[in-house]
């Protein structure tokens, strides 16, 4: 096994191609979490239709791309703010809420925590316990909450353990954060993969709540991370007005307004990759539970969360082996609470997940 001291994110090919000799284009990313399908027929003709739109400036305002997102999501178009990826709404939200203590639920996305820090602020973490298989324990997370906290940070469903939390429970959360005037920031990136979308869905409490914010992307769902198109709902005004004050001009290229159009409305696209997703989740948490070298966590996302059970075994150990075939894994061992002996993988093609499954049942014994 290669001795290195990295461990890979999904778009780390460059590091994986110099360290070990594997042109990036043979490498199936198991760790990225992108849509398997890749970019939509639709969307690679009519973009292409589309070229001249950069011979001008996109609309300062977003107006029309806004409402398609609206329309898409269930919203007033009033109510949703567009960035530069939802990295770029984080960053903006954050440095307007100017946190001095946030409370993030994790493990979890380790941006948070450092948007939280270049502001001054100071994160604590509510942690999700493996004994509850990562599941939120929401009476003692309330317990936590009171006015020594300005913002509470979910991820939902949460990367990596894929876990949800429903909107009932979201509601209880944000009745007790108005209490103790805590704004609550939901990262939803992975929300349109989850079975029970009506119930996980937390759109709709931006009607009447005007404590809570929510992220979105296309990066994972719609296969697009190159486009950096990012959108924020919001019910509240005067955080919208902070943000578009904040908020440099046409931040999004036309291009990537144009695709949000064609992609928003693409509902072949959305239902083929709901449905692939929805049967491979079931297959692969099925394939890799009937090991008794891993502890599988029950996913609600794209990705699967497993504990490795063998002594002599770890996740850096099976990324090699993995690696040597082709396909990458996510060794979580830099994410709070977990360890080396934890790994994340992304549903991908059944072929490719059938490969993958191989290689893991082998090399764990």
């Amino acid at each position: 096994m290669i001795q290195h001291s990295d461990h890979f994110h999904g778009s780390d090919l460059e590091k994986i191609e110099k360290i070990y000799g594997i042109p990036r284009e043979k490498i199936v990313s198991f760790s990225a979490n992108v849509n398997p399908l890749g970019l939509s027929e639709r969307l690679r003709n009519e973009l292409a239709g589309h070229l001249d739109v950069i011979t001008g400036y996109p609309d300062r305002e977003y107006v029309s791309l806004r409402r398609t997102i609206a329309d898409y999501c269930g919203t007033e178009y009033e109510h949703v703010i567009v960035g530069n990826g939802s990295t770029e709404l984080i960053s903006l939200f954050i440095q307007i809420a100017h946190p001095r203590k946030a409370l993030i639920v994790g493990p979890t996305y380790s941006e948070y925590e450092r948007e939280v820090s270049l502001g001054g602020g100071t994160s604590l973490y509510f942690p999700l316990k493996e004994k509850d298989d990562f599941k939120l324990d929401c009476d003692k997370l309330m317990e936590q909450l009171n006015e020594s906290i300005d913002l509470l940070i979910l991820c939902n469903p949460n990367n990596p353990t894929s876990t949800c939390v429903s909107r009932q429970t979201m509601r209880s959360i944000l009745d007790i954060c108005k209490q103790n005037d805590i704004f609550v920031m939901v990262d939803e990136t992975y929300i349109e993969f989850v079975e029970d979308y009506e119930k996980i869905n937390c759109v709709p409490l931006t009607q009447y709540y005007n404590n809570i914010i929510i992220l979105r992307g296309i990066s994972k769902f719609f296969a697009s991370p190159g486009l950096r198109l990012g959108y924020a709902l919001t019910g509240n005004q005067d955080l919208i007005k902070a943000i578009n004050l904040r908020r440099n001009p046409w931040t999004i290229n036309s291009l990537a307004e144009e695709a949000g159009r064609i992609m928003f409305s693409d509902n072949d696209y959305i239902d083929r990759t709901k449905e692939l997703i929805s049967s491979e989740r079931n297959r692969v948490k099925a394939a890799l539970s009937a090991m008794d070298t891993l502890k599988v966590y029950e996913p609600s996302a794209n990705f699967i969360l497993s504990r490795i059970l063998k002594d002599d075994m770890n996740a850096d150990i099976l990324f090699d082996a993995c690696i040597r075939e082709g396909m990458m894994i996510r060794n979580c061992c830099t994410f709070p609470f977990l360890d080396n002996k934890y790994f994340r993988i992304c549903f991908m093609s059944p072929d490719m997940n059938d490969k993958l499954i191989n290689v893991i049942r082998k090399t764990l014994g």
